[in-house]
């Protein structure tokens, strides 16, 4: 086998539909697009949603709400996660990329520390902000809370 003689694979070539080029060819006429109307014209294409004429239903349904363009989005983590990952890896001090490298958050998230579980061990951890009941949690055990 050489460059000169590769061939593609058989049935994975096919000749293209030529449609419009004679009734000889089978697809003369209306060239496979029915007869009349706007979807047999050139150069039709519709609207995202339109129903014919009908009210698309992005305009019958009414607006609500809104967007808070303030909204800070935080990633939760509870203190039963902190206590696994400190006994796992035998840490006294949890921060961010700590917890990027155990793979509970990603590089771009802000970490909130929530209260939900038992802390055990004495710990250091710096987070973007952290709940009151986790702070009490930290802090009962002469653990240190930093917000970043």
């Amino acid at each position: 086998m050489e460059l000169s003689n590769l061939k593609p694979a058989k049935g994975s070539v096919r000749k293209n539909k030529r449609v419009g080029r004679g009734q000889g060819s089978g697809r003369g006429g209306t060239s496979t697009r029915g007869h009349k109307g706007q979807k047999s014209r050139s150069g039709y294409s519709r609207k995202i949603g339109f129903e014919g004429g009908q009210m698309p239903l992005q305009r019958r349904i009414p607006k609500y709400g809104f967007k808070n363009i303030n909204r800070i989005e935080y990633k939760a983590i509870n203190i039963s996660t902190l206590q696994k990952l400190a006994e796992s890896k035998k840490l006294k001090s949890i921060d961010v990329s700590t917890l990027i490298e155990a793979g509970l958050v990603s590089k771009n998230d802000k970490i909130k520390i929530l209260g939900n579980g038992e802390l055990k061990t004495t710990l250091t951890v710096k987070a973007h902000a952290f709940s009151k009941s986790a702070v009490e949690a930290i802090e009962s055990l002469q653990g240190t809370v930093e917000k970043i």
